[in-house]
């Protein structure tokens, strides 16, 4: 049996630079294109931003553009969206996703809310970044994976990178659109490379990408994920199991017709998230393939691997054992080949 990948952007330069790299260069060439962009966020400035993400943006642009803010989720997100209905194209960083909690009026009741309670009058051109997911030792109130809350929302879009491409195509992306966008992104990813465009070639939102296209089973995933998925498919290849792996990459809107295709085809699926299974993301999935008819194709129950129902703990090996690993997706997949 054989598998191919696919990738929608162009990877053929050869220039590979990290995932954080990718998206500050993506922020700069948004800048150089469009002077009413700009960054807002805590220590974004000359200290270059929690994870080192905006780096040198405010020698490059100043400090107008890359603008520092008090320690205020509500008031920072509440700025964006005023410059956003005035015209401008402000780019939020929240330093942890978990932070957001304090913005949720401004993001849910006002931006997601704006453009459809105005009929259309106005837009909100805003991008929010933040930081989600675990495996930094930074426990239970930083290493949340919330992307679930977000989706649930009408009138929010909502990403999931899990290359150095596409957070730079997806950005840019979220950065021309005329409405919110939330643009989440997995910290162990940060320091992570891959092969990157160095023209600003957009990935277009709310389509899916086939990562991998396997014969006997599918692994639906998203985030870090999507790599610990596809380290499991070489190590099922080695069994005799060949996996299709594939990336939503946006949640919402949620380009589902890939999924129920390659579904359709192996007749099993996995689905694989960080975030704790109850009212996950990946229960959306679950239920298209369900309502479809694809369910009458399926030679296995649909299966979800997820994170423990439980707040990540600090200690090391509680905070691994809490979110599934290569080893637990690799169990997974032969269950179900040995139950089908």
């Amino acid at each position: 049996m054989t598998s191919t990948q696919t990738t929608s952007a162009p990877t053929d330069t050869g220039r590979e630079i990290t995932y954080s790299e990718a998206i500050r260069e993506a922020i700069g060439q948004a800048m150089e294109a469009d002077e009413r962009v700009f960054m807002l966020g805590e220590d974004i400035g000359i200290y270059g931003g929690a994870f080192g993400v905006s780096g040198d943006l405010y020698h490059r642009f100043g400090a107008e553009r890359i603008r520092d803010t008090p320690i205020s989720e509500l008031g920072i997100v509440g700025a964006a969206v005023g410059a956003a209905l005035a015209g401008m194209r402000p780019i939020v960083e929240i330093q942890f996703s978990d932070f957001t909690n304090q913005a949720m009026d401004q993001i849910v009741n006002q931006a997601a809310k704006i453009h459809f309670m105005l009929g259309g009058a106005a837009t909100v051109p805003m991008v929010l970044r933040a930081p989600l997911g675990s495996g930094t030792g930074a426990a239970a109130q930083h290493s949340q994976s919330l992307e679930a809350w977000f989706a649930h929302v009408p009138g929010l879009k909502v990403v999931m990178p899990s290359s150095a491409a596409d957070a730079k195509g997806l950005l840019l992306s979220a950065i021309d659109d005329p409405n919110p966008v939330i643009v989440l992104e997995h910290k162990l990813l940060y320091r992570t490379s891959g092969p990157v465009p160095e023209e600003a070639v957009r990935v277009p939102l709310g389509k899916t990408n086939v990562v991998r296209r396997g014969s006997d089973l599918t692994i639906v995933a998203t985030g870090v994920m999507v790599s610990r998925s596809l380290e499991a498919a070489g190590i099922l290849a080695d069994e005799g199991v060949d996996v299709s792996v594939i990336d939503p990459r946006t949640l919402s809107p949620l380009d589902d017709a890939p999924i129920l295709e390659d579904v359709g085809r192996t007749g099993r699926v996995l689905l694989v998230q960080e975030a704790p299974g109850h009212g996950g993301f990946t229960a959306e999935i679950a239920a298209r393939i369900t309502e479809s008819p694809t369910i009458y194709r399926l030679l296995a129950p649909v299966k979800r691997l997820s994170g423990l129902n439980a707040p990540i703990p600090y200690a090391p090996q509680l905070e691994t054992a809490s979110v599934p690993q290569v080893a637990d997706i690799v169990d997974q997949a032969l269950t179900i080949m040995k139950e089908s």
